[in-house]
């Protein structure tokens, strides 16, 4: 009955190491606060700002958000729309200027904040822009741009789960660097 009994203490040891190891190596993307503010449209296009365009564009933050949320369950922090508008200064600010973006995330309490544009030069294709600024320091960490070609939604999914792969591991080097 020892043998059994010191064999089963073994075991339950070497399980509870094993569920130790797993659960360490899990990302702490739940700890992880990103603010995604709405992509702002830049159409060159002769014929800007088509509505299915505009739809588009809009529908990128909440499907940037659901992917951020399966990739690594991180902590969405919304910003709400007054205070966007109050710290954008224009179409393009927030995105050329990294500090207006990071101290707009940090006021809500975010760790990064995700600034993005669409970028549609042709009727053949678009480009998914986004900036990730770590709010603490105000810097530009992750400058990326995924192009889409057509205007499906399957295609514009699969752009914006592009864009959501890049960005985690972008916060996972950082996450490791710190």
């Amino acid at each position: 009955m020892k043998i059994e009994h010191s064999r089963l203490v073994r075991m339950r040891r070497r399980g509870a190491a094993i569920i130790l190891c797993v659960l360490l190596s899990l990302p702490a993307a739940a700890d992880t606060k990103i603010a995604v503010l709405d992509f702002e449209l830049n159409d060159l296009t002769l014929d800007p700002r088509r509505p299915e365009e505009l739809e588009r564009t809009a529908s990128i933050k909440s499907l940037l958000q659901e992917a951020l949320k399966r990739k690594g369950g991180y902590d969405l922090i919304e910003i709400d729309s007054d205070a966007r508008e109050q710290a954008d200064a224009g179409v393009g600010y927030l995105f050329d200027h990294h500090d207006a973006a990071g101290a707009l995330g940090k006021e809500f309490g975010a760790d990064w904040v995700l600034v993005g544009r669409v970028h549609k030069a042709s009727f053949l294709f678009v480009y998914f822009m986004a900036h990730l600024v770590d709010a603490d320091t105000n810097e530009l960490v992750g400058d990326y741009i995924v192009e889409v070609k057509g205007p499906q939604r399957k295609l514009t999914t699969k752009g914006v789960e592009s864009l959501a792969e890049k960005i985690d591991q972008t916060i996972e080097a950082m996450r490791q660097n710190r």
